[in-house]
């Protein structure tokens, strides 16, 4: 049973990523059915990420009410909803409104699954789960990319992803018998009348540590993602098709490093993770920082920059009952990922604006900062928990 139910938590990890990347495969001919700009994509986007940090910030006492499993369930139910809703939209507006359940739902799903499995599965099983996220983000693109091709209209590439949701959706209504495992738990049973709130998360010590490292992870993640090709085709004149597929071996990199982390990081530690990764981050950043003429290092650069990120996110995730005690660790799972989406929302708009009025050479420059902030912050938590 307790298998059974991992391989629903995987399905459904794999649920979450499907979304993420559907809008940016299909807007270049969405927009065109709906004859909007270009950038009425970043509209859209904007509209999911508040979603997703309203329902990450309730996830607590949504959780302790109704529990993970119904949560999930009636999360991942909003999602197939919100994606079949894209797919009949005939106007920009009702897109927007599609939207709101659209984070809303994804955003409880990712703070939900990640408290549960932090509580009862080791750092293995969390990496991997992570790791499902990005076969969800691969596949995703694949399917937009079948549709137009065969059927010629993106409302098929939504619409099957939307059918594939309400699948998952069935089956963890039918799974919930199964979630109630560590109910007899004191620590995670008590009080679930009094959740523990923002306010109330934030007095405790090293929360705010947390928050800023994961503000600083997630918006170094998606600003080399986001940022890498345009860096490696404007500053170091890399053939765009050649840039462009080293910024996807950016992404293959964080989902195949953290497949590989799944068979280590039980036995080496979440904090000794986190440092390993954040020396594979500092090695990208000095090898896309070498001023040589020869493109090796850059794109290399790119690709270890990705490794370098797989194990830190599941391994502050997984760390968060052991640093901050699991009774608290739903409140601030939910907290840490309206912090790790509003760096995800920030930094590559903001990193675009340094860009276009400065230069696109500093890249490197605000990667190396963001790093920095992730070490001082986790170091400066792992002291703190030392001494407490």
């Amino acid at each position: 049973m307790v298998s059974l139910l991992l391989a629903i938590i995987y399905l459904s990890f794999i649920s979450l990523g499907l979304p993420d990347s559907l809008l940016g495969s299909a807007w270049p001919v969405m927009r065109l059915s709906f004859a909007a700009e270009l950038s009425f994509a970043g509209v859209i986007s904007t509209i999911i990420t508040v979603g997703t940090i309203i329902s990450s910030l309730l996830s607590d006492r949504l959780t302790r009410r109704f529990g993970a499993g119904l949560v999930t369930a009636v999360s991942v139910t909003m999602t197939a909803a919100a994606l079949f809703g894209f797919s009949v939209s005939r106007s920009l507006a009702l897109l927007c409104l599609w939207a709101v359940p659209y984070g809303l739902g994804a955003g409880a799903v990712d703070a939900a699954l990640n408290n549960y499995v932090a509580l009862h599965y080791s750092s293995r099983q969390m990496s991997w789960l992570h790791c499902f996220w990005g076969v969800g983000c691969s596949i995703s693109p694949y399917i937009m990319s079948a549709a137009l091709a065969h059927a010629g209209a993106w409302q098929h590439g939504y619409r099957t992803v939307s059918i594939m949701q309400i699948i998952l959706s069935a089956l963890l209504f039918l799974s919930l018998p199964l979630w109630h495992r560590g109910s007899a738990d004191p620590a995670v049973a008590a009080d679930k009348a009094q959740p523990l709130g923002v306010k109330g998360a934030l007095r405790i010590p090293g929360v705010l540590f947390i928050l800023l490292a994961f503000f600083g992870y997630c918006g170094a993640e998606t600003t080399a993602g986001l940022w890498g090709s345009s860096y490696l085709v404007g500053v170091r004149s890399i053939a765009p098709q050649t840039a462009a597929r080293f910024a996807s071996l950016f992404y293959l990199g964080i989902t195949f490093g953290r497949f590989l982390c799944g068979f280590v990081a039980e036995k080496l530690g979440d904090h000794t993770m986190i440092r390993i990764g954040c020396g594979g981050m500092a090695l990208g950043v000095l090898l896309i920082l070498l001023p040589v003429p020869a493109d090796f290092f850059a794109l290399s650069g790119l690709v270890i920059f990705g490794l370098g990120c797989a194990p830190v996110y599941p391994s502050i995730i997984h760390s968060t009952p052991d640093n901050f005690g699991r009774e608290n660790s739903q409140a601030i799972i939910g907290i840490q990922m309206a912090s790790a989406y509003t760096g995800s929302a920030l930094m590559p708009p903001l990193f675009g604006l340094l860009a276009e009025y400065i230069t696109l050479r500093l890249y490197p420059i605000v990667l190396g900062l963001l790093l920095l902030l992730i070490i001082l912050m986790t170091e400066r938590l792992n002291r703190l928990v030392k001494n407490s």
